[in-house]
């Protein structure tokens, strides 16, 4: 009995361990905006007449780069969202609890991957999928 409520303690997060994930959340969530911002304006600045006269492979690189910031900017937009959503978790009480089984997920993951909403025995389970 003692080991259950030992590991119903571990799994526990202080208002100080919250507060802390929360702001490197934030954190991230501001260094992505910047990112994202810088992208965008990438591939705003890519006129489409400033490829004329340029052989295949050049145009070929520049849709290349082009494509690239794009996919840069998606993967950025995706990342602040879900660490927008873990910040909500945050605030609402239900950080670190699996969002299919409803058990707790390890703080091990949650160091490693603030932004997991599954514990590993669901996250598994999804992959398999």
């Amino acid at each position: 009995m003692a080991a259950v409520t030992q590991t119903a303690t571990e799994s526990m997060w202080s208002e100080e361990e919250l507060a802390e994930v929360r702001g490197a959340l934030q954190k991230e969530i501001d260094e992505l905006t910047v990112d994202i911002l810088r992208h965008e304006s990438e591939i705003a600045s890519g006129d489409v007449t400033q490829g004329a006269g340029d052989d295949q492979a050049d145009a070929g690189a520049k849709t290349y780069e082009r494509e690239r910031e794009i996919a840069l900017t998606l993967n950025a937009r995706d990342l602040v969202a879900q660490n927008e959503r873990a910040i909500a978790r945050i605030d609402a009480g239900t950080y670190g609890v699996c969002e299919s089984c409803h058990k707790p997920i390890g703080k091990e993951r949650l160091q490693a991957f603030p932004r997991a909403t599954l514990c590993v025995a669901c996250k598994q389970k999804e992959e398999r999928r």
